[in-house]
Protein backbone atom coordinates (compact mmCIF):
# COMPACT_ATOMS: atom_id res chain seq x y z
CA UNK A 1 0.00 0.00 0.00
CA UNK A 2 1.21 3.17 -0.85
CA UNK A 3 1.30 6.50 2.10
CA UNK A 4 0.16 9.45 0.54
CA UNK A 5 1.28 12.66 2.62
CA UNK A 6 -1.28 15.44 2.87
CA UNK A 7 -0.35 18.02 -0.10
CA UNK A 8 -0.31 21.02 1.31
CA UNK A 9 -2.45 24.00 -1.11
CA UNK A 10 -0.61 26.63 -1.83
CA UNK A 11 -2.12 29.94 -0.48
CA UNK A 12 -1.84 33.66 -1.31
CA UNK A 13 -2.56 36.63 0.62
CA UNK A 14 -5.92 37.45 -0.74
CA UNK A 15 -6.79 33.71 0.85
CA UNK A 16 -6.38 34.92 4.37
CA UNK A 17 -9.26 37.44 5.59
CA UNK A 18 -8.89 40.77 7.53
CA UNK A 19 -9.82 39.40 10.69
CA UNK A 20 -7.63 36.16 10.29
CA UNK A 21 -4.66 38.67 9.73
CA UNK A 22 -5.46 41.39 12.60
CA UNK A 23 -6.04 38.19 15.15
CA UNK A 24 -1.98 36.86 14.08
CA UNK A 25 -0.84 40.35 14.30
CA UNK A 26 -2.28 40.71 17.67
CA UNK A 27 -1.07 37.66 18.93
CA UNK A 28 2.58 38.65 17.88
CA UNK A 29 2.07 42.30 19.60
CA UNK A 30 0.82 40.73 22.81
CA UNK A 31 4.05 39.03 22.92
CA UNK A 32 1.92 35.76 22.80
CA UNK A 33 3.74 34.01 19.48
CA UNK A 34 6.39 35.60 17.48
CA UNK A 35 5.99 36.07 14.09
CA UNK A 36 7.94 32.50 13.21
CA UNK A 37 5.76 30.41 16.01
CA UNK A 38 2.60 32.09 14.01
CA UNK A 39 3.32 31.03 10.97
CA UNK A 40 3.95 27.36 12.19
CA UNK A 41 0.46 27.54 14.93
CA UNK A 42 -1.74 28.49 11.38
CA UNK A 43 0.12 26.68 9.16
CA UNK A 44 1.07 30.31 6.55
CA UNK A 45 3.38 29.13 4.05
CA UNK A 46 5.11 32.53 3.20
CA UNK A 47 7.85 33.12 5.35
CA UNK A 48 7.62 37.16 5.39
CA UNK A 49 3.46 36.62 5.04
CA UNK A 50 3.31 37.69 9.04
CA UNK A 51 5.59 40.49 8.43
CA UNK A 52 4.40 41.59 5.69
CA UNK A 53 0.50 42.18 7.63
CA UNK A 54 2.59 43.30 10.66
CA UNK A 55 4.02 46.10 8.87
CA UNK A 56 0.60 46.89 7.54
CA UNK A 57 -1.60 46.17 10.22
CA UNK A 58 0.41 46.80 13.32
CA UNK A 59 0.16 49.79 15.36
CA UNK A 60 3.62 49.03 16.60
CA UNK A 61 6.77 50.34 14.68
CA UNK A 62 7.59 46.88 12.61
CA UNK A 63 11.03 48.21 11.58
CA UNK A 64 12.62 46.39 13.61
CA UNK A 65 11.29 44.03 15.41
CA UNK A 66 11.62 42.98 18.83
CA UNK A 67 12.92 39.25 19.84
CA UNK A 68 11.14 36.96 22.01
CA UNK A 69 14.72 35.80 23.90
CA UNK A 70 15.08 39.38 25.02
CA UNK A 71 12.45 40.47 27.62
CA UNK A 72 12.21 44.20 28.38
CA UNK A 73 12.58 44.94 32.12
CA UNK A 74 9.63 46.76 33.56
CA UNK A 75 11.08 50.62 33.37
CA UNK A 76 11.69 49.81 29.30
CA UNK A 77 8.34 48.22 29.19
CA UNK A 78 6.65 51.47 31.10
CA UNK A 79 8.70 53.61 28.39
CA UNK A 80 7.80 51.80 25.41
CA UNK A 81 3.70 52.00 26.47
CA UNK A 82 4.10 55.44 27.74
CA UNK A 83 5.14 56.21 24.02
CA UNK A 84 2.66 54.33 22.29
CA UNK A 85 0.01 56.05 24.56
CA UNK A 86 1.40 59.66 23.64
CA UNK A 87 1.28 58.44 20.08
CA UNK A 88 -3.02 57.22 20.50
CA UNK A 89 -3.33 60.23 22.43
CA UNK A 90 -1.76 62.60 19.12
CA UNK A 91 -3.72 60.46 17.11
CA UNK A 92 -7.32 61.17 18.67
CA UNK A 93 -6.57 64.74 18.76
CA UNK A 94 -5.92 64.75 14.65
CA UNK A 95 -9.56 63.24 14.84
CA UNK A 96 -11.29 65.47 17.12
CA UNK A 97 -10.07 68.08 15.10
CA UNK A 98 -10.56 67.10 11.90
Amino acid sequence: MESQSPQRQKRSQRDYSLAFKLQVVAEVEKGELTYKQAQKKYGIQGRSTVLVWMRKHSILDWKELPSMSQKNTPEQRIKELESLLSKEKEKVHVLNVA
